[in-house]
């Protein structure tokens, strides 16, 4: 029997022997989260042209202080610092941002993008030791299943907005049901935040993962497999609820500003 002792060598940043286009969606993926990043920032700190009628910008729900109807405790507080910018997105928009920085598949996709860590597969990267996430301050991507919890809750609050975007005023003040392009924004969204929200890693987790034999649970096994029927797609979830959310906004905001006619199927 003969051995072959094999020497490997440490790739310099971006070598690699892949001959496909590897770099594509890595860009791909930095100029997607840019791009929603930027919007979203700027979104949220406008604070103003985030409702319509009946819509309410999911950037902005649930409306805890504002100017709108749809605001829970009336306008901007007093204690509220006359130096700070205020906008009511600032009281929401911490819990689906935390949710999405700290997700399973999002930590990948910017690990690569953004910090070439690494590029893509089999492509060297610009460092020489590895950290994990065991210690400051990645180790605080751990909270990610408390995150979820909370964007769960959020999936209420947007299926309400849902509902409510279903009742329109009239001149005269009376109130009825029907259905308007942003009607269907709104409840597409809900769904799409669902899938994603859903088929959260931790969430499969917390239904069955722990069990040694989720068999014996009927209830718990048929959830366990909704569950991870979704996440077999967690990133077209993903990336599908990221645009409808942003576009959610767009729309609402573009029909607030009269930019848009708001058309009534029903």
């Amino acid at each position: 029997m003969t051995y072959t002792q094999a020497f490997l060598k440490r790739r310099g940043f971006g070598q690699t022997l892949r001959t496909d286009m590897w770099w594509v969606q890595t860009l791909a993926v930095f100029l997607g989260f840019s791009a929603f990043i930027v919007y979203a920032t700027w979104a949220a700190f406008q604070g103003d042209h985030y409702h319509f009628g009946p819509y309410l910008s999911p950037f902005y729900s649930p409306e805890v202080f504002g100017g709108s109807a749809h605001s829970w405790f009336g306008p901007r507080p007093g204690w509220w610092p006359l130096w700070l910018p205020f906008s009511p997105a600032f009281f929401i928009l911490w819990a689906p941002g935390g949710f999405r920085l700290t997700c399973y598949y999002y930590r990948g996709a910017y690990y690569k993008s953004f910090w070439a860590d690494p590029p893509n597969c089999s492509v060297g990267e610009p460092r020489k030791g590895y950290r994990g996430e065991n210690s400051f301050p990645l180790i605080v991507q751990n909270i990610h299943r408390y995150f979820m919890y909370v964007a769960v809750m959020f999936l209420f609050f947007l299926s309400w907005d849902a509902w409510k975007s279903l009742w329109f005023e009239d001149a005269a003040g009376q109130v009825s049901l029907g259905i308007g392009v942003g009607s269907l924004v709104l409840t597409l969204n809900v769904c799409l935040l669902g899938a994603y929200t859903l088929g959260c890693h931790s969430l499969r987790h917390l239904i069955g993962g722990f069990m040694d034999e989720i068999s014996r649970s009927p209830a718990r096994l048929k959830a366990y497999n909704c569950v991870s029927c979704l996440n077999q797609r967690h990133m077209r979830w993903a990336w599908c609820s990221l645009f409808w959310v942003g576009f959610s906004d767009f729309y609402i905001r573009m029909c607030s500003m009269g930019v848009w006619t708001d058309w009534r199927i029903l």
